[in-house]
């Protein structure tokens, strides 16, 4: 008989130690595992589930757009790094080897990420300006080694995600694009996720290998760690020269393009769980959630069949939703309120004999426990209605502790107190490489995040060094 309830429920509180909590909440919640595979871990159903809704969610954006998915081999020889000096070096730590290849001598790393193998396939279909803009996207698995301790979601040495790669006649169109892609991340984030992000720049330390310039939405999460959702680049001209890539251009000369690139990962899940979650288990926005509404029928033996009857009959007015009867036997109705609260389904709705003698059901939301009485005839109006207002509220509540967690400081002294206190903290920084890795190695690793588009007009002295600031940048402790 599964009616124990302490086989259920997150044993560790977040507030006594937040990285217990979390691999609990995943875990229990069903989201994923570790594998038996050192730094891998598995992604069960109601994890990828999960991801399924990001894909289609960002999938329709991207394809109204005019972007059109490919996939591209998961190999990629040596030689290929080697062509941009920037980019190999970058990767070389992260690069996992097959070692010898019988065709034709050469090694061949699992992909880390794709701009390589891409853009020698661009290099064959690109001729004229006719061609552009090329806008491709590739949804697959990379592989980077560099995990010592693997956080499920947020570091693995395997992970999903999609990387888009376009090519553009001008490096203005190309900037642009590269920007637009960011605000879609920022939608899909805070529309679907319900998590806010601040959208910005990457000092030149902390840019992507290779790119002219990388942009970020970088989120903040309840244990004072900031948390990169997701980035955009632009890549300039530099990968098309080193893959000669050239095109006819409309003054009948041969030029290179411009290029970006742009990717989110199944991080984006670990950043919802953290952002939302409690010490029940999962909370999901209704519109990432794979289960929305689960019913779960109070029955006896004498009235078992009317009561189900009536709950089928609510799960077929709600069928625009995803919806879970359960109706199982030998589990109380407590150990069906834990398990689907675990499992983070936004809304309960509960039938007995006294709400079926008042044509009503009990409406339980899972992100604030509110319960309401909700006529039999209302169903399906308030069920949206409960949704938009759930989705707004957990967007709001979770602004608001981002706003919260924001900190200015101008001199070190006031710099270091706030990331004692687990703030984001907004400083004057000079974009110096060796005076970031000051303040990183000074702080205990702190480093920049992003450099938010909106700037003042007057830039303070730089936090570190004392010279002339150019421009205020974001730093914290970060996964």
């Amino acid at each position: 008989m599964a009616n124990k309830e302490d086989t259920l429920g997150i044993a560790v509180k977040m507030e006594q130690d937040f990285p217990e909590w979390y691999n609990e909440v995943v875990i229990k919640g069903g989201l994923a595992e570790h594998s038996t595979i050192k730094g891998f871990m598995v992604i069960r159903p109601h994890g990828y589930a999960i991801w399924e809704r990001i894909q289609a969610y960002f999938d329709g954006i991207i394809k109204k757009h005019g972007v059109k998915n490919a996939y591209f081999p998961l190999l990629i020889p040596e030689s290929f790094f080697k062509k941009e000096a920037e980019h190999a070096e970058g990767f070389a730590p992260e690069l996992a080897w097959i070692e010898k290849s019988e065709d034709d001598g050469e090694r061949y790393a699992v992909r880390p990420t794709s701009e390589t193998i891409m853009y020698d396939s661009y290099s064959r279909w690109i001729r004229s300006w006719r061609d552009l803009p090329l806008l491709i996207n590739q949804w697959c698995n990379v592989l980077r080694w560099e995990v010592k301790q693997t956080k499920l979601f947020l570091r693995s040495r395997e992970f999903l995600w999609q990387e888009g790669h376009c090519v553009y006649e001008t490096e203005e169109e190309c900037d642009k694009e590269a920007r637009y892609y960011l605000e879609q991340y920022r939608k899909v984030a805070e529309e679907l996720l319900a998590v806010p992000v601040i959208l910005g720049k990457k000092t030149d330390k902390e840019k992507f290998a290779g790119a002219k310039t990388t942009y970020s939405i970088e989120a903040f999460m309840p244990d004072g760690k900031a948390l990169q959702m997701g980035t955009s680049h632009n890549l300039g001209q530099n990968f098309a020269k080193a893959f000669k890539i050239s095109f006819l251009g409309r003054d009948e000369k041969q030029q290179a393009p411009w290029q970006n690139s742009w990717g989110f990962s199944t991080r984006l899940i670990g950043a919802m769980v953290m952002t939302h979650s409690d010490d029940k288990g999962l909370v999901l926005p209704p519109k990432a959630a794979p289960i929305q509404i689960a019913i779960v029928p109070i029955f006896r033996k004498e009235d078992k069949d009317s009561i189900l009857k009536k709950a089928d009959e609510i799960k077929n007015s709600l069928k625009k939703y995803s919806v879970v009867l359960d109706g199982r036997e030998g589990y109380t109705p407590g150990w069906k309120y834990n398990e689907w609260e675990l499992k983070g389904v936004p809304l309960r709705v509960e039938i007995g004999p006294k709400d079926l003698e008042k044509k009503q059901a009990v409406f339980v939301r899972r992100d604030n426990g509110k319960k309401e009485f909700v006529p039999l005839k209302d169903i399906e109006a308030k069920a949206k209605e409960t949704f938009d207002l759930m989705q707004g509220d957990m967007l709001n509540k979770a602004k608001k502790f981002l706003d919260e967690s924001i900190a200015e400081a101008s001199d070190w002294k006031s710099f270091e107190k706030e990331l004692k206190s687990k703030k984001l903290v907004l400083v004057p920084f000079c974009g110096s490489g060796p005076c970031e890795e000051q303040i990183k190695e000074n702080t205990g690793g702190a480093t920049s995040r992003v450099i938010p588009f909106e700037q003042p007009e007057n830039i303070g002295e730089c936090v570190q060094c004392g010279k002339k600031g150019k421009f205020m940048v974001y730093f914290a402790k970060a996964y």
